[in-house]
């Protein structure tokens, strides 16, 4: 029963983006830790809570690069992603990373990996007149194109403004 005065369709997608909100806390809960650790020490306890969410914070904008359209859980995008073998070559003053993965969509991990790679190494080569921020904020908005659709994030101000 609702008080709205919304059509059905318009109440079947609300409903829908709820139960997407709750997924966020139930992934946090069951695959991140989130709802598995308790103290009686109560910094202790809000720090390995900060952390968990430092953690899946970061997993989430790296998938974000990968796949910026959907949200990727850590249940399928971890195993996916993290799951290979790495091998360090190194010849011609040149290193070079060789990845086995034995994973079935290891084709498609392969390529966004490197679309990422090369994102980031054309990021570092381009960007040298940079500041660190301004980087970020670069990272960001290519991890967020979905949502900011076309726009460019820009740092404020008083993050963008040299230190003297």
């Amino acid at each position: 029963m609702t008080s709205l005065d919304a059509e059905i369709i318009t109440l079947g997608q609300l409903y829908r983006d709820r139960a997407d909100c709750e997924n966020i806390f139930d992934e946090l809960k069951n695959h991140w830790g989130w709802g598995g650790f308790t103290t009686h020490d109560l910094a202790r306890c809000q720090l390995a809570a900060r952390l968990v969410a430092l953690v899946y914070n970061w997993w989430n904008l790296f998938v974000r690069l990968a796949e910026p359209t959907r949200h990727l859980e850590a249940i399928t995008s971890r195993p996916l992603l993290l799951t290979s073998i790495a091998e360090r070559l190194r010849h011609a003053r040149q290193t070079t990373l060789r990845i086995a993965s034995t994973h079935a969509n290891a084709h498609w991990a392969a390529d966004v990996l490197a679309r990422i790679a090369a994102f980031l190494r054309d990021l570092t080569t381009s960007a040298e007149q940079l500041t660190p921020v301004e980087r970020w904020y670069r990272i960001l908005t290519h991890a967020l194109r979905h949502f900011l659709k076309g726009r460019v994030l820009r740092p404020p101000p008083r993050l963008s403004a040299p230190a003297i």
